[in-house]
């Protein structure tokens, strides 16, 4: 027996990659997997699964750093007290890239997670699909967008880009809850070389598909992060604001912000000329718990503020309008975000606190061309299909189809109150 323990050892600690393997991600100013693992979950707690799996074809296999683990980390720990099941691609194995069996591994972990009812965090650092493999590994990545569509909706799915995240690999992400992504991290369908030879298109990687580009152009990031340990710690303050499944409550905490105390700084906060702009996120931070404000999508559609907080311990959603940015007026983009922000609190439970002030829909051939009408009615039917207790406080201005959008009482809100200085009008004066 003695013989056989010591061979598992051997083997696990092959698994475990050596301090090259480290150092190589080092240099690029990322950490290992394993680094990133420790560091996301609570210490001594992950456990990991399917620790000494190959590939089923070994003769692509570049030597000792593929032997075993076949390029992912996968299993599951606590989370702030929480179990979180967990995925993280090894960059420092082939590339990370993926084939059959790392595909099963992750699928695996997927659907442990819905079956138990736990999160899912995917670490994403890939080359992309592993072309030894041939389609063996493209049906990897449909099982895998499989199992994401499965679980949207049930548990929290979050996807966190800390190094190249190319082809196929991208779909994943697009299909969870939350995206996160470093500074140094990308993501495109088809790389700067493709695109020179197909377009003619000078770019760079980071020009292409950086995390700074998706935050603010695409909107594909949700939250970006300047290095591994900043997002890392990110992605663990998100979860303590969502429930483990769409079953549970969100975490509750016991507040230590008197619930009933008044805030007169609201009256100086918000101007009653309905011209003069103001930022909105100062009057949340006056509200909330603390003034604890967790936002999503800080850096896309700057004109609708989106993000959770605690009222008196419990977490809610809070969508606002920012008449700092394009005088609060909704346009394709902020309706985009707030639509899918509002599902996302609708499936977990959380209810929604809408802060009304806005002057209309953004006019224009631009946004009319772009899809106004049809990306508009993503936000009305979100607020319509919800659930979740509704309230809505109308700040200053409620003018035209914008009032109708945002959590109206046509649209089944269930508590709408309004300043005594509140316009509510088709049209401003």
């Amino acid at each position: 027996m003695e013989r056989y323990i010591d061979d598992l050892l051997a083997r696990r600690k092959i698994a475990a990659g050596t301090a090259k393997d480290a150092e190589r991600q080092h240099q690029k100013g990322r950490l290992s997997a394993r680094e990133r693992i420790d560091l996301l979950f609570d210490p001594d707690t992950f456990n990991e699964i399917d620790t000494l799996v190959v590939p089923r074809y070994e003769q692509y296999m570049d030597g000792r750093s593929s032997r075993y683990g076949d390029g992912v980390i996968t299993g599951y720990g606590q989370v702030n007290g929480r179990r979180v099941f967990a995925a993280a691609q090894d960059a420092g194995v082939m590339g990370g890239s993926l084939g059959e069996m790392h595909a099963n591994k992750i699928v695996k972990a997927m659907q442990m997670a819905i079956k138990y009812g736990c999160p899912f965090i995917a670490l994403n650092d890939s080359g992309g699909a592993r072309i030894q493999e041939g389609v063996d590994s493209l049906g990897g990545y449909a099982r895998i967008f499989d199992a994401n569509c499965e679980a949207s909706g049930v548990i929290p799915q979050i996807s966190v880009i800390l190094g190249p995240c190319a082809g196929g690999a991208v779909y994943s992400p697009a299909l969870t809850d939350f995206v996160f992504m470093t500074e140094n991290s990308y993501m495109f369908i088809t790389g700067p070389n493709v695109v020179k030879a197909v377009m003619q298109e000078d770019v760079t990687l980071e020009e292409l598909g950086g995390g700074l580009i998706h935050s603010t152009e695409s909107g594909v990031s949700h939250f970006l992060a300047r290095d591994d340990q900043e997002c890392l710690a990110q992605v663990r303050a998100l979860l303590s604001y969502l429930p483990s499944n769409n079953l549970d409550d969100p975490p509750y905490l016991t507040p230590v912000d008197d619930p009933d105390r008044r805030c007169p700084e609201l009256e100086q906060l918000v101007p009653l000329d309905p011209h003069k702009p103001y930022d909105v996120r100062q009057v949340i931070a006056s509200i909330v718990d603390d003034g604890r404000f967790f936002e999503v999508h800080q850096l896309w559609a700057e004109n609708m503020v989106v993000g959770f907080a605690r009222l008196n311990g419990w977490v809610v959603g809070l969508i606002a309008n920012q008449p700092m940015v394009l005088a609060g007026t909704i346009d394709i983009k902020a309706s985009i975000k707030a639509a899918h922000f509002i599902r996302i609190c609708d499936a977990y439970n959380i209810p929604l606190v809408t802060l009304q002030d806005v002057p209309g829909f953004l006019p224009g051939t631009h946004q009319e061309y772009g899809g106004i009408i049809r990306n508009g009615a993503r936000m009305i039917y979100a607020y319509s299909e919800a659930t979740v207790p509704k309230l809505m406080v109308i700040l200053r201005k409620s003018y035209g189809g914008a009032y109708c959008v945002m959590s109206s009482k046509g649209l089944r809100g269930d508590l709408l109150y309004a300043w005594p200085n509140a316009e509510i009008a088709v049209m401003g004066a």
